[in-house]
C-alpha cells in the first residue's frame, strides 16, 4: 500500500519565496545551504530508516525542507536552530505545509554545540533515537561527536556533510583519509558512507560535493581508560600524523622513553604511525599510559 504524502514539501521556488517573505537569505556565518529538492529529503528520511512514531533530532533545519519530510514520515521532530529568525518561523511553516504533523514538532533556538538537553516534541515521543540532519559544513564533526556523547539514547545518525568529511568519518585505519574524526567516530559507532548528493539540490549551490553518512551506535571498546584519555591519545597521535608514535605521544606521556614504554606494554611498535591504528589500539595505549603513573 502506497501512502499519500501528507506534507507540501519545499521546492526551489518555495524556498526562495519563503526566504524572501522572512527577509532572509543563506549566510556563510552559519554555513547555510538550503535543500531545494523534495526527492533528496525523502531519500534522507528513507536511508535513515525513520518510521512513524520515531523521535528524531534535527540540527540546522533552516527553512524546513528536511523537517517537513520527517514530519511526513510520521516522526516526532526536535529541531535545533541557531538562527533566531528561522527558529521562530519553522513552526509556522510546519503548520502551513504539514498541518497533520505540526504538533509533533518542537524547536530549540540554540547553538547545537551548547545543547545539553532535548526536552522532546511531546510526552509520547520519548528521548530521540536518531539524529537526521543537513549539517553546516564548518561544524559537522564537532556537532556529531557532541550529540553522540551527550545523548546516549541516539542509536543512529544520518547526516549530509561535505563529501571530504564523509570520507574522513567513514575511513578505515591505514587509508589516506583516516584521522581524528574517523577514530573518534569509531568509539561510538559503525560508520559508512550512504550515498552522494549533487550540488544542484542546494541554494546557494556549494563549491564542494556532499555525501550522506550513516552511523549506527555500538558499545564503545571495553576498557579501564576513560573516553577523555583515549581521545587525548588520538589527538596526540594525529597532531603530527607523519611522526612515529614514540615521538608523537612523547608530550602526552612525559617523554619519548615513557611513550615507548606504554606502546610496548600495549603491544604496539613505537615506530607505528597513528593512521595505522584502530580504536581498540588507541584504547590499549591509553590504558598503558594510565598505568605509567
Amino acid at each position: 500500500m502506497v501512502l499519500t504524502p501528507v506534507a507540501d514539501l519545499l521546492g526551489p521556488s518555495d524556498v526562495r519565496t519563503l526566504a524572501e517573505s522572512l527577509g532572509t537569505a543563506p549566510t556563510k556565518k552559519w554555513g547555510q545551504n538550503f535543500v531545494v529538492d523534495a526527492g533528496t529529503v525523502r531519500r534522507i528520511v528513507r536511508i535513515a530508516g525513520v518510521e512513524a512514531g520515531d523521535h528524531v533530532v534535527e540540527v540546522g533545519p533552516g527553512l524546513g525542507s528536511l523537517t517537513l519530510a520527517l514530519l511526513e514520515a510520521g516522526a516526532w521532530v526536535t529541531a535545533v536552530e541557531i538562527d533566531p529568525l528561522l527558529a521562530a518561523a519553522l513552526p509556522q511553516t510546519a503548520a502551513a505545509r504539514a498541518p497533520e504533523g505540526s504538533e509533533r514538532l518542537a524547536v530549540i533556538g540554540q547553538d547545537a554545540l551548547e545543547v545539553r538537553e532535548l526536552p522532546g516534541a511531546g510526552p509520547e515521543a520519548g528521548p530521540p533515537a536518531a539524529l537526521v540532519a543537513n549539517l553546516p559544513y564548518n561544524v559537522s564533526v564537532p556537532v556529531i561527536l557532541h550529540f553522540l556523547e551527550t545523548f546516549p539514547a541516539l542509536q543512529r545518525v544520518l547526516v549530509m556533510v561535505q563529501a571530504e568529511v564523509a570520507d574522513r568519518l567513514a575511513a578505515p585505519p591505514g587509508s589516506r583519509t583516516y584521522g581524528i574524526p574517523s577514530a573518534k567516530a569509531a568509539w561510538y559507532c559503525d560508520v559508512r558512507r550512504a550515498g552522494d548528493v549533487g550540488r544542484a539540490v542546494f541554494w546557494p549551490v556549494p563549491r564542494v560535493d556532499s555525501a550522506l553518512v550513516l552511523m549506527e551506535r555500538r558499545d564503545p571498546p571495553s576498557t579501564t581508560a576513560t573516553r577523555e584519555e583515549v581521545f587525548a591519545v588520538i589527538d596526540a597521535a594525529f597532531a603530527q600524523r607523519r611522526k612515529a608514535l614514540r615521538g608523537a605521544l612523547a608530550s602526552l606521556a612525559g617523554s619519548s622513553a615513557r611513550s615507548e614504554q606504554a606502546l610496548l606494554s600495549a603491544g604496539i611498535s613505537p615506530l607505528t604511525r597513528g593512521e595505522q591504528l584502530g580504536i581498540e589500539d588507541f584504547t590499549r595505549i591509553a590504558e598503558a599510559m594510565a598505568a605509567l603513573d
